[in-house]
């Protein structure tokens, strides 16, 4: 299957520690065969929690900046679609059309 692959292709082997998934994976090692990257990191799925936590932060901090104002004032632009996407009441309404539809399909 790998000679099929074209040149520029990605195999991740998270199987590497055990043997992998080819006969070509080494262990904490990334070998190029005929222009195929073969990654055998079987560790991978472990460094993604710090990436993931990160990248959520920053994206709570991003939004918090966007509904706020320069002091810290909640400043809600509903011509912003993530805002609006984002909000589900509003001055004692329900003002998300997903929420809503769901709520009278369910009455």
């Amino acid at each position: 299957m790998i000679e099929a692959m074209r040149t520029g292709s990605v195999i991740i082997d998270t199987a590497a520690a055990t043997g992998g998934n080819t006969e070509l994976t080494k262990d904490n090692e990334t070998i190029i065969y005929k222009g195929v990257s073969i990654v055998g990191n079987s560790a991978l799925a472990s460094t993604m929690p710090y990436d993931a936590s990160k990248l959520y932060g920053k994206n709570v901090s991003n939004f918090l900046q966007l509904i706020t104002g320069k002091e810290g004032i909640l400043s809600l632009n509903f011509e912003d679609e993530l805002v609006t996407g984002c909000c589900v009441t509003h001055k004692g309404e329900i003002v998300n059309e997903r929420v809503k539809s769901i709520l009278e399909t369910n009455k």
